[in-house]
């Protein structure tokens, strides 16, 4: 069932001035449970299409639909903002509070729900991310990836139904980027809604659909496979391959007969195998 639709999305940053182009025209529907990557390189159009997803920005023509709602009429955005939650790249701007468990409760104090239910919120959002050994914890102790954890067990205590990741392993190391990735493909798993934008690869290979960005359109929509399938094109872009389609791109060009939907290193160490058999 469809839960996202756009129609000729388009913003423009700077009317006044003349100004800047960033969306133009996006035309797309996203399912209920699709997990969705975005890419791009910086410009593209990435961070201001999340924006209009919980209706932080709203379209400067055309519209977008969230859970049925129009974003840019004023008295859906209660409604909005209650089905989309947002992760950022920057863990250390979304904390407010001093101990863990009473940051996971801020969303939900705002939005006027009794102290019990917000306690068995709390309690189930931070064993979603597994966090709830740290809820006594002061998140300035905490790693980047357990802060970013912290702010996705915010969002899941607000009950939302879509999780917008912006690019939320950007300043975390490898450890932190698994961890991240990890929980959104688990809440994924649990029936949410997850557009995840990246500039990691491997990251936008576990989706089911990716939306490949370039100066504000998006050029192409696809399965990850069918995406990565013309590694040429990507770079073109500016961007980087999967380690694994890298590889078997430069062992076909010394002769080596690989297959040619290699996506994921298991796949690439078995192709290996079987040339070795």
């Amino acid at each position: 069932m469809e839960i996202i639709r756009a129609e000729n999305l388009t913003h423009v940053y700077n009317l006044v001035d003349g100004g800047k182009i960033a969306l133009d025209g996006l035309n797309f529907s996203i399912d209920e449970g699709e997990f969705i990557s975005v890419i791009g390189t910086n410009g593209s159009g990435k961070s201001t299409l999340a924006k209009h997803f919980n209706a932080l920005l709203l379209p400067t023509n055309g519209k977008i639909f969230v859970t049925g709602f129009d974003t840019s009429d004023e008295n859906n955005l209660w409604h909005v903002r209650e089905n989309v939650g947002m992760v950022f790249q920057n863990p250390d701007n979304e904390i407010v509070a001093a101990v863990v468990e009473d940051d996971v409760a801020f969303g939900c104090e705002n939005l006027g729900i009794e102290p019990e239910e917000i306690a068995r919120r709390v309690d189930s959002a931070l064993a979603a991310v597994n966090m709830t050994a740290y809820r006594k914890f002061s998140p300035s102790k905490l790693s980047g990836g357990q802060k970013q954890r912290i702010a996705i067990a915010g969002v899941l205590a607000m009950r939302t139904k879509i999780i917008v990741f912006d690019e939320p392993t950007a300043m975390l190391d490898p450890v932190g980027r698994r961890e991240i990735l990890d929980t959104a493909q688990k809440l994924n798993a649990q029936g949410l809604t997850i557009i995840y934008i990246t500039h990691f690869m491997e990251e936008a290979a576990v989706a089911d659909r990716i939306f490949l960005m370039e100066n504000g359109k998006i050029l192409k929509i696809g399965t990850p496979r069918e995406i990565f399938s013309d590694a040429a094109e990507i770079k073109r872009l500016g961007l980087d391959v999967p380690v694994a389609v890298e590889l078997a791109e430069r062992l076909r060009r010394r002769g080596f007969k690989l297959p040619k939907n290699i996506l994921t290193d298991e796949e690439f160490i078995t192709a290996l195998k079987e040339l070795k058999n």
